[in-house]
């Protein structure tokens, strides 16, 4: 885009923003003699703190000086969602937006919900940008971990992976299957820089598990790594797997990890008899 008409591009978005907020919403008195809808340019200025001369020509689209800051104090100002903030960002400095996360445990809709149900015979996990475990179906319990066993703060996948034995046994090319996540650990890593957990994470685990380093200082990233995956499984035998990792549109920056049974094989009959056996076994436990 060239720089006229993103400028022109900018200049349009933050008019059109400015329209739809109402002075009530800003906590500023209506008045009766506005003839315009919205806000006026001086009460954004006000709000975001910078001078209405200045509001004034980033909103005409005159090539001015912008910092980080002052967009985002905008942004807030015109009560931008988290999309319509990267757009700012991308029209006023042809750059991404720096990150912002949401410190709640994040919880799986219905519709995500129905999705895991319905990758009946494909091992899926749901897991949040610290590869927190937020969600599965039976058929990933009954081939990994059942997880809900796992206690709360232990249910990461990156932690099980370098600390419970099974899951090493479990994956043939354990060190491609452990890279894979690890490349998706960092580019989140690298995304939420202010986000203390993972540094303290990193110590943790270093501690826990020397092999942790070794992977870690390769420093691979992907923000979608595709792995093939050959598993031994103690009760089936060799299975085979391509896994997905698809991101999760949202502000929760969750990631839906689909292991499919590889075109060819007799995985699929072999998740559905593990299934059936766990199934069995919670039968019998009532």
């Amino acid at each position: 885009m060239k720089t006229k008409e993103r400028l022109q591009a900018l200049s349009d978005f933050l008019t059109a923003h400015r329209a739809k907020i109402q002075p009530n919403e800003a906590g500023l008195l209506g008045g009766s003699r506005r003839r315009t809808p919205g806000l006026r340019r001086e009460e954004v200025a006000a709000i975001a703190g910078v001078s209405t001369t200045w509001y004034t020509w980033l909103e005409q689209g005159r090539e001015i000086k912008m910092s980080v800051q002052v967009l985002d104090r905008i942004a807030l100002a015109l009560k931008l969602n988290e999309d319509e903030r990267q757009y700012l960002f991308m029209l006023a400095l042809e750059q991404p937006a720096p990150t912002t996360f949401i410190d709640d445990i994040p919880s799986i809709s219905p519709a995500l919900s129905r999705i895991l149900t319905e990758l009946h015979d494909c091992p899926t996990i749901i897991s949040d940008r610290r590869c927190n475990i937020v969600g599965w179906n039976q058929a990933a319990a009954a081939i990994f971990l059942d997880f809900a066993m796992i206690p709360l703060e232990q249910r990461n996948m990156i932690w099980l992976l370098f600390t419970r034995k099974e899951l090493k046994t479990l994956a043939v090319n354990w060190s491609d299957f452990v890279k894979g996540f690890l490349a998706m650990f960092r580019s989140y890593y690298g995304q939420y820089l202010g986000d203390n957990w993972y540094s303290e994470f990193i110590e943790r685990i270093s501690e826990k598990n020397e092999d942790f380093r070794t992977f870690w200082n390769q420093s691979d990233v992907s923000s979608a790594p595709e792995v093939f995956i050959e598993f031994r499984h103690a009760k089936v035998g060799k299975m085979l797997f391509d896994l997905t990792t698809l991101q999760v549109q949202g502000r929760t920056d969750l990631r839906c990890s689909v292991y499919t049974p590889s075109v060819g094989s007799d995985t699929d009959s072999k998740v559905r008899q593990l299934m059936s056996k766990l199934e069995d076994q919670d039968t019998e436990a009532k």
